[in-house]
């Protein structure tokens, strides 16, 4: 018995089916390539624009014409506003008293904290909950930070007084005299921030080559010595970065104040301790109402904020360079 089996192959005059290109499926597939970087950041823009740039660009506005919140908008007045804001004592006293409580914060902080990431540089047991730990007081509620702080250093049956009483010395009004504002507002700054520039000098120093300080301690170099001419230098990109961002939020310190003064905005029975960013809640909303001149000291508080991060980018820029040569 015979079976014919038939090849499958092309018969003549046909062709097999060609599947077509898919060329809109490249199409997407080259366009997904090209725009979804800007799909990811976009999101960014978007918030950067509805919270950062309009308001920049409405107080800006605003800073030029006479605006109050009873009276309403007065049209435009040109640079009115600043001469007015640079011609009164209190703004001068206001920047005074920003600048003054920066130096005493910053300083000792940025210092301290230097100490406390060298510190835990170094090998020691339990190493990762401690560097945990630093970081504690940064995520402690600000407000929490200010009730606690109001009550060590209040005048009566505050705990500070009661140390200095002990001690011998007389009890200390700590919001009627500058000194003494400034201090313990200085006290709740830098026990909030210093464990946050200590983690960011850490891991500065972590990618500092363990080459040379083997090398520094084998030529007889101390361990301050080694400190000072390796990890100082190496790291001062870093250092600058913290100095900038520190004055920041130095120029911007609200809430430290306004909680140390139990919620009063005035900063003090003299304006011992109120900062900028006080003196332009006053103005705007409790003093007059006056928008147009609360906008003008914006703006003239970012204008110094600009001129310290453009110094610092020349020091870093010099810094870098330096170390590139």
């Amino acid at each position: 018995m015979t079976t014919n089996v038939e090849v499958a192959g092309p018969r003549h005059g046909r062709r097999d089916p060609v599947t077509p290109p898919r060329r809109r499926s490249s199409r997407f597939g080259k366009l997904d390539i090209r725009y979804s970087p800007y799909l990811f950041v976009a999101p960014f823009f978007l918030l950067f624009a509805v919270f950062g740039a309009y308001p920049l660009v409405y107080t800006a506005i605003l800073s030029l014409r006479k605006n109050t919140l009873t009276g309403g908008d007065q049209g435009f007045v040109g640079f009115e506003n600043y001469t007015k804001v640079l011609s009164d004592e209190h703004f001068w006293t206001v920047i005074g008293n920003t600048f003054g409580l920066f130096i005493v914060a910053t300083v000792p902080q940025l210092i301290l904290a230097l100490m406390i990431a060298s510190w835990l540089n170094k090998k020691m047991r339990a190493r990762t909950a401690i560097r945990m730990g630093v970081l504690i007081p940064n995520i402690t509620s600000v407000a929490a930070v200010g009730i606690v702080f109001g009550l060590i250093f209040a005048d009566r049956y505050g705990l500070a007084n009661w140390l200095i009483q002990t001690v011998g010395f007389h009890p200390v009004e700590w919001r009627n005299h500058r000194w003494s504002s400034w201090t313990a507002i200085a006290f709740m700054v830098d026990w909030r921030w210093t464990g946050y520039n200590a983690l960011i000098y850490l891991a500065a120093m972590q990618a500092v080559p363990k080459e040379l300080y083997e090398s520094a301690s084998l030529d007889g170099a101390s361990a301050f010595r080694r400190f000072w001419r390796i990890t100082v230098p190496l790291i001062q990109p870093t250092i600058l970065f913290t100095v900038i961002i520190s004055t920041i939020g130095g120029m911007q310190l609200f809430t430290e104040p306004l909680l140390f003064n139990y919620g009063r905005i005035q900063g003090g029975s003299l304006n011992e301790f109120q900062t900028v960013a006080m003196y332009i809640y006053e103005t705007t909303f409790t003093n007059n109402f006056n928008v147009g001149r609360g906008s003008a000291i914006s703006w003239l508080l970012f204008m110094i904020i600009l001129v310290f991060a453009l110094i610092n980018f020349v020091l870093v820029r010099r810094s870098v360079r330096g170390q590139t040569q």
